[in-house]
This record gives structure tokens, sequence and C-alpha cells, in this order.
């Protein structure tokens, strides 16, 4: 087989290096073609929409509901940490090769081509499911003002078109919408943070002192009814709801995913990813903290399952309080949230598809773009499966569409684990060839610990993802539990044995071939002068 060598000279020794053989190319300066339009505030809003969403204004509820206070808040901290942890392995590699394709290059060009393969695809599929999912949670939140369920066909067009036209139009669109949405998000759980300590401490229309009353009864933990011995019921109630935790934190890798459109890459995303942790911590931890002190897990009414503000936590506790006109604002910034995440799902399938095709595993259509570095052909592509939204609408489908909702899950989480797994490879290769980690733009100094934790965890959240099915054996729920694992696999070993990959060690990865220096991304920062720019460059 030809190889191609690359010699390097560091700062210890001349490295020799396989760069790649013929068929993985990675010199692709004529092929990718999209055009940096995203700005430093449309970056670090995309970071905290990724954060901030559903998960947290109604997941959370149902997760209070399940595990109760103390177990929502412990499920919420591990996967918290998880999602960290694979933030900042995917923030270091794409900050060191910030180019289009993203994770699943990475790990084509570090790991092994049919991982890159395998993972594009699934990630691929995940991504463009959850666009319809997301519609169809939006339809769902309009019902709290409409309740004429023959409307819903209508309202399923009208916001599949939107979301649609926002990639359409172009990067630059969907960065300004996010950052609206993003905005309204923080201004809404900042409201919801202080108005509820307010209420915990007796501020309320009845001047009633919460506290942690409700931790001690009905109590800080739930049971979830599955075993007869409480220590392990409860245990397993933590364990359900680590996946409604985990699917409340994905997209957090938006923003790296965004990397090849966006202006000083480098620079922009090492600010985005070292302020994320403390809005997780701020936003997260102190919203589901403050929902369990504020509503009992046997609530009466976060049993309604009505997809609305009905149901969020938040809507629950002011209504119990007297504050009744405060349930249409929260389901109105759930909506957008919603909204949001449709948007986000198809600009993220969409790249990664687009990312596939420069690299030769998709078909080359999807590669073409714009004169404006638009990838059209992808965008088209992801924006067809929305249409997959009306099949809510019919009855007769509802079953296949709840099985594209648990799909989903999983193929995020597999996302996940090849990052943290590629990070590993990547860690270890640049040590090999004598790169100094810590020259690069970021770095985290935890590392490779953290890759460890994200991959040893993301592992055990897979297996664990339908647990529950084997206390009640039902095939649909194990099939749509467990299905991505080995469709997964299948994609691996299918192109490992067509093309007859293997992985590359760590003498073999290419860090240089096709990537930009800084000086080729990075402008010089220009300094705030005025008040309201130094405020932005706090805030952003």
């Amino acid at each position: 087989m030809d190889k191609k060598w690359l010699a390097r000279k560091s700062s210890r020794e001349i490295v020799e290096t396989v760069a790649s053989d013929d068929r993985y190319e990675y010199d692709f300066h004529d092929l990718d073609r999209v055009q940096r339009r995203l700005k430093q505030r449309h970056v670090q809003m995309i970071a905290i929409a990724g954060t901030i969403g559903t998960g947290l204004f109604l997941g959370s509820g149902n997760a209070l509901q399940v595990a109760g206070p103390l177990g929502a808040l412990i499920a919420y901290a591990l996967v918290a940490t998880v999602a960290y942890a694979t933030l900042c392995g995917i923030a270091e590699m794409t900050t060191w090769a910030p180019i289009s394709g993203t994770f699943p290059h990475y790990a084509s060009r570090w790991v092994d081509p049919a991982l890159g393969f395998a993972v594009g695809w699934n990630y691929f599929f995940a991504n463009v499911t959850a666009v319809p999912v997301e519609i169809n949670a939006a339809v769902i939140l309009m019902t709290f003002w409409d309740k004429d369920t023959s409307h819903a066909a209508i309202y399923t067009a009208i916001i599949a078109i939107s979301v649609c036209a926002i990639n359409i139009f172009g990067v630059r669109y969907f960065g300004e919408s996010e950052f609206f949405f993003s905005i309204t998000k923080l201004l809404l759980i900042i409201i919801l943070l202080i108005s509820g300590l307010v209420l915990d401490l007796g501020g309320g229309p009845n001047h009633e002192v919460i506290g942690f009353k409700f931790w001690k009864h009905p109590g800080a933990v739930n049971r979830a009814h599955l075993v007869e011995l409480a220590d392990a019921d409860r245990f397993l109630a933590i364990l359900s709801v680590i996946i409604q935790a985990a699917f409340s934190f994905q997209g957090m890798e938006l923003v790296c995913i965004a990397a090849s459109e966006t202006e000083n890459p480098r620079r922009n995303i090492t600010k985005a990813v070292r302020r994320v942790f403390y809005r997780v911590v701020l936003f997260y931890m102190l919203g589901i903290l403050m929902i369990g002190m504020l509503v009992s897990y046997d609530n009466p009414a976060l049993l309604s399952r009505v997809g609305t503000a009905a149901e969020s936590p938040f809507v629950i506790a002011m209504s119990s309080a007297g504050v009744k006109a405060f349930s249409h604002i929260v389901n109105a910034v759930i909506l957008t949230s919603a909204f949001s995440a449709a948007s986000s799902y198809l600009f993220c399938s969409s790249r990664v598809l687009y990312g596939l095709a420069i690299r030769g595993q998709a078909p080359k259509i999807f590669a073409y773009t714009t004169k404006k570095g638009l990838p059209i052909a992808a965008v088209l592509t992801a924006s067809a499966f929305a249409l997959l939204s009306f099949m809510n609408v019919s009855a007769g489908a509802e079953t296949v569409f709840a099985w594209f909702v648990n799909m989903v899950t999983t193929g995020e989480l597999l996302g996940w684990f090849t990052i943290n797994l590629t990070y590993v490879f990547f860690h270890r290769g640049m040590k090999a060839q004598g790169y100094q980690l810590t020259k690069n733009v970021y770095n985290n100094p935890l590392q490779p610990y953290l890759a460890y934790w994200g991959m040893g965890w993301t592992i055990f959240f897979i297996l664990l993802s339908g647990y529950a099915v084997f206390f009640k054996f039902q095939t649909s729920s194990f099939l749509t539990a467990y299905i991505n694992i080995p469709i997964f696999a299948a994609l691996y070993f299918g192109y490992k044995f067509m093309y007859k990959t293997w992985v590359w060690k760590p003498l073999e990865m290419d860090f240089v071939t096709g990537i930009p220096t800084v000086e080729e991304t990075e402008l010089p920062e220009d300094p705030p002068i005025t008040v309201l720019e130094k405020v932005a460059n706090v805030l952003f």
C-alpha cells in the first residue's frame, strides 16, 4: 500500500510520521468552502443554548417525579461532569484543527477511518431524527393556548418551514436566531431562580417559608417501584433519571461543530468552553436544586404529561404560590427552546453530512456549496427529515415516532463516547510526536483523565439506557433502546472490511496536513473601548 511520509522537526527530535495513504488524503483546502460568518457573541450564546432548554424547563419535572429532589440532583450532576469532559475533549481537538467534519473526521484521522465513518453517519441520523422530535414538541407547546387538535398539522407546517428557512438562509441567520433564543432563555432562567428563591424564603403571596421541607416529606429520593428492597429501588430510580439528564445536556458540542464557520475559532471556542462550566453549575444545578425545594416529587401536577408549561415544575411552584400568569411566559420561552433545538439539530446534521462528503465517506453531491459557503445540498437533505414531524399528526404513526425519540439519546451518547475515545488517541499521538499540549490554544490540565472519565461513563449510560425493559420486557422498547449499538457496529466493521482500514499508531497520526495555522484563522483582537463594549466582552 502506498504511503506518504511527512517529516517534522520537533524540539526533541526529527520524527517521521505516516500522514495517510492515498485513500485518506487530508488536504481539503480546495474542497472545504464554508465561510467563517459566526461572530464571538454567536458562539458564546450557542454554547449556552446547548445547555439550557426543554430538558431543564420540562424534563426536570419528570426527573423530580421519578427520583426525588436529591436523586435528580445526583443524576444531573453526574451527567454534567461527563458532558463537560466531552466538551473539553472536542474543544481541544477543535482548537487544534478548526475544520469541517468535526469529531467524525478527527476519529477518521487519529483513530480509524472506519470509526469516523460509523460515528459520522450515526451522529447524522441521531441529529436529523431529533429535528422532527423537537418540532413536534413545539407543536405540543402550542396546545397550551390552542386546544383544537385539528390545528396540529398547520402548526407543524409553519414551525417546520421556519426551522428549515433559518438554515437555508445561511449560517449568519442561524447565528442571529440562536443569539436571540439564548438571550431569552438566559433571562427566563435568571428570573425563575430569583423568583424561586423568593418563594422558598416566604416571599410569595401566602408567605409560607418552604425551605427543604419536601426533602424530609415525602423524602429526598423516590422509589422506582421495580424491586422490593427500598435502597436498591431508590438507586434504580436515580439510574432512570440519568438517561433523562443525558438527553438534557446533549447539544453542548454544537459550538465546536460550528468551528469551521466561526470567526477566530480558536480564540472564541476557547472562551466559550472555559465559561460553559460555570454556566452549567449556575443555571442547571441551581435550577434542579430550586425545583426540588419548591415542589414535592408526589405533586399530582408532575404527572400531567401534557408537554406544555403546565407540567413545568417552575410553573407548578408559581401556581401553588398564587402566581397564575407566569405559566404563559414560561410556555412561550419553552416554545422558543424547542424551536431553537430543532434548528440546532438541523445545523449539526447538515454539517456532519457535509464533512463526510468532502472526505469521501458520503456521496459527493452533499459537498456542494453556494457562493456564500452554504452546504446547500446537505442542508436541504437534512431539512427533508423535518417532514417526519407530520407522523405525529397520524395516530397510526405515533408509535414509530416514539421509537425515533428513544433512539436519539443512544445515538448522541455514542457520539460522546467517540469524542472521548478520539481525544485519548489524539493526546497519545501528540505526545509521541513531540508536541507540547500546553501550547495549544485550549488545553485542560486534567486531560487525559477527563476523557477516561467521559469514556467510561458514556459506555455505562449506553448500556443503562433501556435497563427498565428487563424488569418488564417489551420487544419494541428493547429495540429502540439498543438498536443503535448493532447499527454502529455494522457501520464500523462493514467499512473496515470493505476498505481494509487500520487503527492509526501514535507516529502515524497526521496533525498538520490541511489544518490552517493560528495566523490563518485568528485576527488581532480589538480591545473594548466603550462601556457597552466592555460589558459585552465580559458577557460574550
